[in-house]
Order: C-alpha cells, then sequence, then structure tokens
C-alpha cells in the first residue's frame, strides 16, 4: 500500500493536529477546466462517466493543475438510480433527466438493490486506477447522493426549485417514501463499502436537497438514512455528510458517526462551531459565486473565513460546487490563500 504523501484531508477528518487546513472544491473536476471541456467536446456526459480511463484523466486534472489536496472521483450521483434499474439521461445545459418516475409501489419493488458491483464495476474501476495513477501524492475521495436527494429525482424525474412533487409523495404517501427510502440506502451503504475497498480514503454523502425540508421533515425523511449511512461506514472510512441548505440540523448530526459535515455560506462559521459543540470537523463554506471577485479579495475572504472556523478540526471547500464560468486562477487563488494562511493574532478560539 502506497504511503500518503499528503494526508491534512485524513488527519482533519480524525480530528487530528495540522499546520493548516487541507482544501479542495466540490465539482473541482470539471466544467471551469479547459482541459475538460476539451474532453466534454469528445464524449458525452455518461460516456465520460463510464469509462475508467476518461474518469480518471478528469479526476486527476484539478489535482496537477490547482493544487488542489484531494482528489474526488469523477462520477455523479444519479448512478444509483441507473444501478436500481431506471433511465437517466443528461442533456447538456439541461441537466439530468428520468423518463420513468416512481409513482406507485409496484414501481418501488421493481426496483434493484443487488448487483451494484457488476452494474457500478466502471466506478470502482476508476477508482482503482486512479488510485494507482495518483501514487500516494494526495487522498482520493468517493461520493454518492443521499437517499432523499436521489428519492427526488425518481419521484420528480428532473431538476427543480422546489421539488413540489418529492415532497406530496412524502407527505401524502410516507410509508412508501420510507420503503423507497431505505432501498436507496441499502444499496448506497454496499456502494460505498466497494467505493472504498476500490480506492476510496473517506465518502462524502451528497445530500443536495435536504434544504427543500423544514427542520421536522429533514428530521423524519433525510437524517436518519444519512445517520444508517454514517453507521454502516464508521468502521470502513470516514464520511463527510452534506446536507446543503440544513443547517438546523447540525447538532444532530454532530451527533452521528460521520467524521465530518459539509456546511454552506447561509451559516456563519461560529454559529456552525456552536451548533456542533466542536464535537465533529466542519468543511466549507465559501460561496463559490465569491470565487468571481477580484483574486486578491479571494485571499481577504479566505483568511477570514478560517480565521473565523479556526485551523484545526477543519477542511477548506466552497459551500456548492464551482460553477463553470470561474476562471481557473481564480480557482488557484482561492486554493493558494488555504496554503499561505497564518493565524491572524485574534484568530477563532475553536
Amino acid at each position: 500500500m502506497t504511503t500518503l504523501k499528503n494526508d491534512l484531508l485524513l488527519r482533519a477528518l480524525r480530528r487530528e493536529k495540522v499546520e493548516r487546513p487541507p482544501v479542495w472544491m466540490m465539482r473541482q473536476a470539471g466544467r471551469y477546466l479547459p482541459d475538460y471541456l476539451k474532453l466534454k467536446e469528445k464524449y458525452d456526459f455518461f460516456t465520460r462517466v463510464q469509462t475508467p480511463e476518461l474518469a480518471c484523466a478528469i479526476t486527476l486534472q484539478p489535482v496537477d493543475q490547482v493544487g488542489v489536496d484531494a482528489a474526488i472521483i469523477f462520477s455523479d450521483i444519479l448512478v444509483i438510480p441507473q444501478a436500481m434499474g431506471m433511465e437517466v439521461l443528461m442533456e447538456e445545459g439541461k441537466g439530468p433527466s428520468l423518463p420513468e418516475v416512481i409513482q406507485t409501489q409496484k414501481d418501488i419493488d421493481a426496483l434493484r438493490t443487488d448487483g451494484a458491483e457488476e452494474s457500478l464495476k466502471y466506478v470502482f474501476d476508476a477508482l482503482s486506477l486512479t488510485k494507482r495513477e495518483l501514487n500516494g501524492k494526495v487522498p482520493l475521495i468517493g461520493f454518492a447522493g443521499a437517499p432523499w436527494t436521489i428519492l427526488c429525482y425518481m419521484i420528480e424525474g428532473k431538476g427543480s426549485k422546489t421539488w413540489d412533487k418529492a415532497k406530496q409523495f412524502a407527505y401524502t404517501e410516507p410509508r412508501l417514501a420510507h420503503r423507497l427510502l431505505q432501498k436507496i440506502t441499502d444499496i448506497t451503504v454496499h456502494y460505498l463499502k466497494a467505493q472504498v475497498k476500490a480506492g476510496a480514503d473517506t465518502v462524502q454523502v451528497f445530500d443536495s436537497w435536504a434544504g427543500s425540508l423544514s427542520p421536522a421533515d429533514f428530521k423524519t425523511f433525510a437524517q436518519p438514512y444519512l445517520f444508517q449511512i454514517a453507521d454502516a461506514l464508521k468502521e470502513t472510512a470516514p464520511v463527510i455528510l452534506f446536507p446543503k441548505g440544513s443547517w438546523y440540523a447540525l447538532k444532530d448530526l454532530a451527533e452521528s458517526n460521520a467524521s465530518g459535515i459539509g456546511i454552506d455560506w447561509t451559516i456563519s462559521p461560529k454559529m456552525a462551531r456552536e451548533f456542533t459543540g466542536n464535537k465533529i470537523t466542519l468543511q466549507g463554506n465559501f460561496d463559490p459565486a465569491k470565487l468571481l471577485a477580484p483574486v486578491s479579495e479571494i485571499k481577504k475572504a479566505v483568511k477570514k473565513m478560517i480565521d473565523d472556523f479556526g485551523m484545526q478540526n477543519y477542511i477548506a471547500n466552497l459551500g456548492h460546487g464551482i460553477t463553470p464560468n470561474v476562471p481557473v486562477d481564480h480557482a488557484k487563488a482561492f486554493v493558494e490563500a488555504v496554503k499561505e494562511y497564518e493565524p491572524s493574532v485574534v484568530s477563532s478560539q475553536w
């Protein structure tokens, strides 16, 4: 087994002392990088995802070109509905669509939860290949979508601002909603364990649409399944939970078996530390739109962010994925600002 030359991310997740916070960016492998856009012109989305050599090349680009402290495998959260037997289409510029949505118990019963090892073999092959190519340079992150977020796509059939259909399903057919959430959880646990086996050093669970739920509904339809995943993986690899927009759940999530929680920019670092009692490593929470500011402003804002979070038990990241219009040198400035960080005299007590 190759020793990691840079293990900052894993040390931060283990709450060990670090010289500086580790830094990576959600969606760092992709759409803002010129080399990625060249591959995009040649190959459609799922060809890029399902060809291990392409997924590996894309995963390595930000490590080599932007200097991040971790690689995250190039894939998509909707490979899980595919593995469960649903058709998923990806139209450039339009986002995902699932032509046949889930509506009845029969639809849910027809979903497969076994066989992920075979149907998602291309992800594991991409992880193994990337792990080999990284040769210990930085850790490799695997990921999956959270059950609530996957349910949203399965019911809605496409992206939505409000997720009305998904919520209506959960509120009018709660028994079926929980049956579906449990099936998604079961396959996701197998999937993440297999990712670790294939080479992932840690895994992140993206609950991108958790913020569409009220605190009480989050506790009913999202939190139990996030906890199940963290419990199932706790002996296998550190888990980072990222329920976007659900700052109200931080206190509960800090009691889970996860090692880290990703937060967005709708909560201050100070409040996030207070809500979690500094019991868990926090990750975030730079607004990706702020990467469009002048480089000098980016560097100032990054310094303030780290001052506010404190250097320990912290992973510098964005509060959501990097957007396609961010100039590469601005992404680099974000990463460099973290690497150059020196604490202010009056930095956070955390």
